[in-house]
């Protein structure tokens, strides 16, 4: 772990990232405490407030303010994050690690289900079952999860393919090991390297799919502190109010920028044939 930290911090940008997120991190767990102003108070007399020093951000166009909603928003992006990566991670790895450690039929059914998840665009897939499911925070995180179960099955299918003919692994079959053990303690630790790098892109591309489908109405409900949200109630004001839809766009911007950052760093200090120092 300690040569794996020393060449990840010689990559600036991904520890800028790393960085960036932990400050997200903090902001969404102290949200109550940081945000200077209540995100559902309304106030007729501040709509479309520019930014001052009462209200850095400034205000909606209900008169909210802009910086606080952004605050709390932090939570349902993370949130979304955390459970929709949680979910495809553990059922694509589990189904990825079968696939590749049976073979045989087990493989060719769950590749072809894989096959038929990748078949259809992220976002379409996803529509496709919110329309389904009705649209609702916990149906988006299902629906993000299902998205990018595939991507982490067919990374852990590739990982146990690499290695499940490998010598220590022949070896513990001649030993008696059973199959069980060989999998948790010699086949999961050596394929978890790429898994934990797609987490941190995935993590990025789930806040975007989650303002994504929120702009489109699929998300949370619309009162709701949300960037995806903001931005789409945001549209109808940016001639009027640009800093209604600059402030969460450039929010979303950062963090999905921070997590793939911190992926790309991640992907070469595990591979030090691609790292940047010793």
């Amino acid at each position: 772990m300690l040569k794996v930290w020393n060449r990840y911090r010689h990559n600036l940008l991904a520890v800028s990232g790393l960085v960036f997120i932990l400050l997200l991190i903090v902001i969404a767990i102290f949200a109550r405490q940081i945000a200077p102003h209540n995100p559902y108070t309304m106030s007729t007399a501040a709509r479309l407030t520019g930014p001052s020093s009462s209200h850095w951000f400034g205000t909606d166009q209900f008169g909210r303010d802009i910086l606080s909603r952004i605050i709390y928003g932090s939570r349902i992006s993370l949130q979304v994050g955390i459970i929709a990566v949680g979910f495809s991670f553990i059922v694509g790895t589990v189904m990825g690690v079968i696939a590749g450690y049976s073979g045989g039929w087990v493989d060719s059914l769950i590749s072809r289900i894989t096959d038929v998840l990748f078949a259809l665009p992220d976002i379409l897939l996803a529509l496709v079952i919110m329309a389904i499911l009705g649209p609702s925070l916990n149906n988006l995180m299902l629906a993000i999860g299902i998205v990018y179960t595939p991507i982490f099955s067919r990374i852990a299918r590739g990982a146990v393919l690499n290695i499940r003919d490998s010598l220590y692994i022949e070896a513990a079959y001649s030993m008696g090991v059973k199959k069980i053990k060989i999998l948790w303690h010699h086949i999961l630790p050596n394929i978890l390297s790429p898994l934990i790098v797609q987490v941190t892109l995935s993590f990025a591309f789930a806040i975007l799919s989650e303002a994504a489908l929120s702009f489109l109405g699929l998300g949370v409900s619309p009162d709701t502190p949300s960037w995806g949200i903001m931005l789409s109630s945001a549209k109808d004001w940016m001639e009027l109010a640009w800093w209604t839809a600059v402030f969460p766009g450039i929010a979303i911007t950062l963090a999905v920028f921070s997590f793939n950052s911190v992926g790309d760093g991640l992907r070469d200090a595990l591979d030090p044939r691609t790292g940047t120092g010793n």
